[in-house]
């Protein structure tokens, strides 16, 4: 019990350690985007283009497996936004699409696999949206998890990492296509970190900055 909580205690630590040593967020905003988001009411968030890559590839690599994995995590984290965007849904002035539409009139046109090949403009027309959210997540995994947690155990904090990520979100304008917001933040994962907790931290790192926050 006592090897349980000194566990628990050195991946929390570790958790705090590794978000006050990312990198800062960069934020990009267009001189049209209150104008033009005013009169949003839908929107819709793209599957991620998420990628996965390792400092030293594993001996049992299979590149397919990768790509579905990719795909996975991809469908996991526009998931996790739409959840966390939902629980706040009266904290903004836009309602969000469900995923599951968005995804299923995707398959319909035949653009789901095609996203990168479509403009923005032309996606929210399809998806019957005032605006995108269109997002892009890199994975490169640095650590085994099993390594993570032992020198988690032996060291102490600030041993955790297993990987580093680095998240880009830009929203489009539904009319033309043009780019309104772009949020891009380099993150560290650890042993505990999911596409749901990925999520989280980001969108708390957003925070006010989001285009759709209402201002109190």
């Amino acid at each position: 019990m006592k090897k349980i909580t000194l566990l628990l205690t050195c991946l929390f630590t570790t958790t705090l350690m590794l978000a006050q040593f990312e990198g800062s967020k960069q934020i990009f905003e267009s001189p049209k985007l209150v104008q033009l988001t005013t009169g949003h009411k839908t929107v819709a968030i793209l599957p991620f283009k998420a990628s996965i890559s390792y400092k030293r590839l594993p001996k049992n690599f299979d590149a397919q497996t990768n790509r579905d994995e990719e795909r996975k995590l991809g469908s996991s984290l526009q998931s996790g936004m739409y959840t966390y965007l939902l629980r706040k849904s009266d904290d903004y002035t836009v309602t969000v699409q469900d995923v599951e539409r968005t995804n299923v009139l995707l398959k319909q046109n035949e653009v789901f696999d095609k996203i990168d090949e479509m403009t923005p403009d032309a996606l929210a027309k399809i998806l019957g949206v005032d605006a995108v959210i269109k997002c892009a997540y890199a994975y490169e995994k640095t650590s085994s998890e099993g390594l993570a947690i032992a020198k988690t155990l032996l060291i102490g904090f600030g041993t955790g990492k297993v990987a580093s990520g680095e998240m880009t979100m830009n929203v489009y304008n539904g009319a033309d296509g043009d780019l309104l917001w772009r949020f891009y933040k380099e993150m560290n994962e650890d042993v505990m970190s999911s596409a749901n907790a990925v999520m989280e931290r980001m969108m708390r790192k957003v925070g006010r900055n989001f285009p759709y926050e209402i201002k109190k």
